[in-house]
């Protein structure tokens, strides 16, 4: 009973933090708010987590289940490896970003640009994760390429990553301007962009 009590107030101060930091940003939540929005005190937070660091990490991994729950839905029916891009990268701006399912309307682009020159532990983290996303499409479009669908001689690689980079770009710039043209826009020239890559 006790196990699972510490179990709901973990989950309670990840899921609290995780609105704070993606709110404010990590420098300006203090651990006096994270003790405002679960209504525990700092003893009750200290129990759980050793320092706002590890609260971050938590929260950062929450975030990733939230962003895997909302970009993957419905790929994994679809066999052929350009939809499943396609589907994805739809997924990302209109159902993640375009939905600001976090409040700036994403977590880990805002988080990269605050912890850039101040945290080399936090900004490798999302960094890797960053990484792994691009691996991802890069192995969807061999498996395309593999498949017989793809154009002769494309440099998978560098597509993968400027298909990430054009989601990170309409990313930042949503974050900054909440103008929904941009991650519409995007869509569509992804769209158009991926099916020149198609062997006619």
């Amino acid at each position: 009973m006790k196990r699972e009590k510490g179990k709901l107030t973990r989950k309670s101060i990840v899921e609290k933090s995780l609105r704070l930091f993606s709110e404010k940003g990590y420098y300006n939540t203090s651990m006096q708010d994270i003790v405002q929005a679960t209504g525990l005190t700092k003893g009750g937070i200290y129990g759980q987590f050793k320092s706002k660091e590890e609260i971050w990490h938590a929260a950062y991994d929450e975030a990733v289940n939230i962003w895997r729950s909302k970009v993957f839905k419905g790929t994994r029916e679809i066999s052929n490896p350009i939809d499943r891009i396609g589907k994805l990268t739809e997924n990302i701006l209109k159902n993640y970003i375009g939905a600001k399912v976090f409040k700036k309307g994403a977590f880990f682009v805002p988080m990269l640009f605050e912890f850039s020159g101040h945290s080399v532990n936090m900004t490798d983290k999302i960094s890797k994760g960053f990484e792994g996303f691009s691996n991802l499409l890069y192995r969807w479009l061999k498996e395309a390429a593999d498949a017989g669908l793809l154009k002769e001689g494309l440099n998978l690689k560098e597509i993968a990553n400027f298909i990430f980079i054009s989601l990170n770009g309409a990313t930042s710039l949503f974050v900054a301007t909440k103008n929904p043209n941009i991650w519409q826009h995007t869509i569509r020239q992804l769209e158009f962009y991926v099916n020149q890559l198609k062997r006619g």
